[in-house]
């Protein structure tokens, strides 16, 4: 794999996080926070396998600072100008947070429906005390107990980044 650069959201300045101004240091031109951007991207693991891309397919297109991307993703593309790419390795508390063992939970088998085929790996929609749709992931089971893990599939895991930026909008 090509030497890239590594990012964590602590090489971030203030001067980079700092929200939308009528003058934030950007040219119009430039991606920024609240610009519309247009772009191509590519999420990969550390030993090239690929997570998600969509190079093959439409660009994706999202106002900067709207939750879209995480921090860390954002950070990223931020003084790039449309035609620009970057591939930068993310670090794992910036791209989706670190595993969290308190995300791992353990529920009795009865709790499921008897005709669930159950395997690992297996990704289950649960709704939270508010009504929200969890997903999580069965990690192990037998007769009598269900474990279920609640983290993103790639917490803990550093991300390799690829965007190429096709439009910037004010």
């Amino acid at each position: 794999m090509p030497e890239m650069d590594r990012i964590s959201i602590t090489d971030i300045t203030d001067a980079d996080r700092k929200p939308a101004a009528q003058d934030d240091g950007y040219d119009a031109d430039q991606v920024s926070h609240g610009k519309e951007v247009t772009l191509h991207f590519q999420l990969s693991l550390t030993d090239g396998s690929v997570v998600d891309s969509n190079f093959e397919t439409a660009p994706a297109t999202f106002t900067v600072g709207d939750g879209n991307l995480p921090p860390g993703f954002e950070q990223v593309i931020y003084g790039l100008r449309a035609g620009e790419e970057s591939r930068v390795i993310i670090a794992k508390d910036d791209a989706f947070g670190p595993h969290n063992p308190d995300n791992v939970q353990v529920f009795p088998r009865y709790r499921f429906p008897a005709d669930l085929a159950m395997e690992e790996g297996l990704v289950i929609n649960f709704a939270d005390q508010v009504g929200n749709d969890q997903p999580g992931v069965i990690t192990a089971f037998d007769a009598g107990r269900v474990t279920v893990d609640f983290n993103h599939p790639l917490a803990g895991r550093e991300i390799v980044f690829h965007v190429k930026v096709i439009t910037v909008k004010s």
